[in-house]
């Protein structure tokens, strides 16, 4: 069966008007972004909403802007958007690289980063490079907006900190510093797949030292990981063979990836490890 449900459609022209229509209609409800995750699903039948409301008619969720030294990215700005963005290729370039690493074209004119990040899908690319960047969501429900960090937000497979009747509206992050090197390395099976592993890298130098460090995991978990050990592990070090070595096996041991078609347990942790190596090393290489 590839025909969804009837629904009723509604398409709210502010944040207020489709907070106030997620609380009414309750569980019936579920907010329309890009539609990549939700529509399949509904034609599935896995889904079946008695009430779409369609987010693409409220203007203040669209467009990046800079804040002092905070990026604020609206949820409804689209992969498209980030790619064609000046100050996404200033700010945060390492947007851009996995940007142009999800799906394909046609679904980056309209998958959204609110999209994205907000649906607890462990394949999805942003959450982890959100955590690395040290992000913060902006929620806004019936009982007004809260900021929560990217960090604490996701709480298993598609279960997050959203509240009932709560939209994901922005995205924030401190601009990088300059200088900063970048890398994110995904392994996939073919163009527009999930990673089977990935990693996202953002680090500093100084006197040929790795000075700071964070580093990001997609898909080898239930939710997306900060590999706070293994960045740890590189800081003070000139990422020779050694600390690349500790680095890879401290990463390594706190996936817990599902064996399914893309590779057993073992081996996705390895290739994990092989894509935390990699972005290591060609972050350090880009690093001024």
């Amino acid at each position: 069966m590839m025909i969804p449900g009837s629904f009723s459609y509604h398409r709210p022209a502010s944040v207020a008007d489709a907070v106030k229509l997620l609380a009414d209609l309750g569980e019936d409800a579920r907010p329309l972004a890009g539609g990549h995750s939700l529509v399949p699903m509904m034609k599935l039948r896995l889904a079946s909403p008695a009430h779409l409301i369609d987010l693409h008619g409220i203007a203040g969720l669209k467009g990046i802007s800079r804040n002092g030294d905070t990026v604020v990215i609206g949820a409804m700005t689209t992969q498209h958007d980030l790619l064609a963005s000046d100050e996404i290729a200033r700010s945060a370039p390492i947007l851009h690289e996995t940007a142009l690493l999800i799906a394909d074209p046609q679904v980056r004119y309209r998958g959204t980063i609110g999209g994205n990040v907000a649906n607890g899908d462990p394949g999805n690319d942003m959450p982890a490079l959100m955590m690395t960047l040290g992000a913060s969501y902006r929620l806004e429900g019936p009982g007004g907006a809260r900021d929560l960090p990217a960090a604490d937000f996701y709480q298993g497979a598609y279960f997050t900190a959203l509240e009932p009747g709560e939209i994901l509206t922005s995205v924030s992050f401190p601009a990088l510093a300059a200088g900063h090197g970048y890398a994110y390395e995904k392994l996939k099976r073919k163009v527009g797949d999930y990673a089977t592993a990935a990693a996202a890298v953002v680090l500093t130098m100084a006197g040929g030292k790795v000075a700071t460090c964070t580093i990001g995991l997609t898909n080898v978990h239930e939710t997306p990981l900060l590999a706070v050990d293994a960045a740890r592990a590189v800081i003070g070090t000139s990422l020779d063979a050694a600390a690349l070595k500790t680095a890879a096996a401290a990463a390594e041991a706190i996936m817990a990836p599902a064996a399914d078609a893309r590779g057993p347990v073992e081996y996705r942790k390895h290739v994990g490890g092989i894509m935390v190596t990699r972005a290591l090393q060609r972050a350090a290489a880009g690093a001024k």
